[in-house]
């Protein structure tokens, strides 16, 4: 078994509204935002995590919430330089953070980026009105064109736009008129994924009509298409990229490397270098409780089973695109195939979800389509 990559995710919890539809540990802004505050507490926890990584360099970090791009670019640059000084990032490291374009004045882009950012993910959904309304988000379609404008004139080298579609009673032409609308701002990358009814979200009391089955295969059909005569290649479920402009964050939780998470509720995984155990943290989800110096900011941490390592695995490196090498599942997981795993994918290659060859595995197109049932088979 060897160490896989290491990345850093560091959570930032509050934004100017709840979105009905979103699950994330957020909290809409009542007051003064905390920031010098917070960024003491994630540079404490950073300090505290950062024992059980030793010298292994973080390849890519990720700042998540909620929305970052309510602190300012002076607090971004205390948490980048805060951690350069508590771990060993790499000199190419990847650094994204989130933005919500109705949080994104005149010149803040370049701010973020002086301050140590070099990749940008905007979080528009829709440059439609009416489906903004239903969402909740707090912009317009010319704040989302400002935005992409800004992260194009900012000088950053590449950067994401998130779009949704399987919007409520939306049709295949509207769906491709916002994915139209986002190819022609000419991101680097676009996160273009389907809009699901999460558990605890207000979308999950009162649930919208969203679009059949079939009027969704069309969308993502007729999406994927349109992606890849502009030069989009899709590299994983929901990600397409111009070539070079993968997102290597992201592929490394796909990949099944190891990550700190930072902030509050923020996730992690780590391999133990001595025994090869994996274990996944949880930090204090509220703020309060998360910034009081009475409490230690991890809240739980669980030990990955060897029972459970294969479907974890599978469930993340499943995802991709790309052939996975078969010996990456020794390397990561520091376990041997047992014959139930060896019969879990011979069932998926003989439903034609998965293809095996002497040294890869690789997601085939029905696969994709049907993942949970890929899956299903490694329960």
């Amino acid at each position: 078994m060897r160490n896989p990559p290491l990345s850093l995710y560091i959570h930032i919890p509050w934004c100017v509204q709840k979105c009905p539809y979103c699950d994330f540990n957020s909290h809409g802004l009542k007051s003064d935002l905390p920031e010098k505050e917070y960024v003491a507490h994630l540079l404490d926890d950073l300090a505290i995590d950062a024992k059980r990584i030793g010298d292994r360099p973080v390849e890519t970090i990720f700042i998540g919430g909620g929305t970052p791009s309510l602190f300012s670019s002076e607090a971004m640059a205390d948490i980048l330089n805060g951690v350069k000084q508590r771990v060993n990032l790499s000199d190419t490291a990847e650094i994204t953070m989130e933005a919500n374009p109705g949080t994104v004045e005149a010149g803040k882009f370049t701010g973020f980026y002086q301050a140590g950012v070099n990749r940008i993910s905007v979080g528009i959904q829709s440059f439609q009105p009416k489906h903004l309304k239903v969402l909740g988000r707090i912009h317009d379609e010319n704040q989302a064109e400002n935005a992409v404008k800004q992260a194009h004139s900012a000088g950053l080298p590449t950067f994401n736009l998130d779009l949704m579609h399987g919007l409520p009673e939306q049709s295949v032409d509207n769906a491709m008129t916002d994915l139209k609308q986002g190819i022609e701002l000419n991101p680097y990358h676009l996160s273009w994924y389907q809009l699901t009814i999460e558990p605890n979200t207000p979308f999950y009391s009162k649930p919208p009509e969203l679009p059949d089955d079939d009027i969704l295969w069309e969308i993502q059909e007729k999406g994927h298409c349109l992606l890849e005569q502009a030069g989009y290649q899709q590299y994983e479920i929901s990600g397409y990229a111009k070539a070079g402009h993968q997102c290597r964050h992201n592929l490394n939780y796909w990949r099944f490397g190891d990550y700190l998470g930072i902030g509050c509720g923020a996730h992690g995984k780590i391999t133990d270098a001595a025994n090869g155990t994996i274990h996944r943290t949880v930090k204090v989800k509220h703020p309060r409780g998360y910034m009081e110096m009475s409490r230690p900011y991890l809240d739980t941490q669980t030990l990955v089973s060897a029972d459970d390592l294969p479907f974890e695995f599978f469930m993340n490196r499943f995802r991709l695109v790309e052939p996975c090498p078969i010996s990456d599942f020794n390397d990561f997981t520091g376990t041997e195939l047992t014959d139930d795993v060896k019969r879990a994918l011979s069932d998926a290659h003989q439903q034609g979800l998965l293809s095996i060859s002497e040294s890869h595995w690789q997601v085939t197109a029905k696969g994709r389509r049907y993942l949970n049932s890929l899956l299903s088979c490694f329960v």
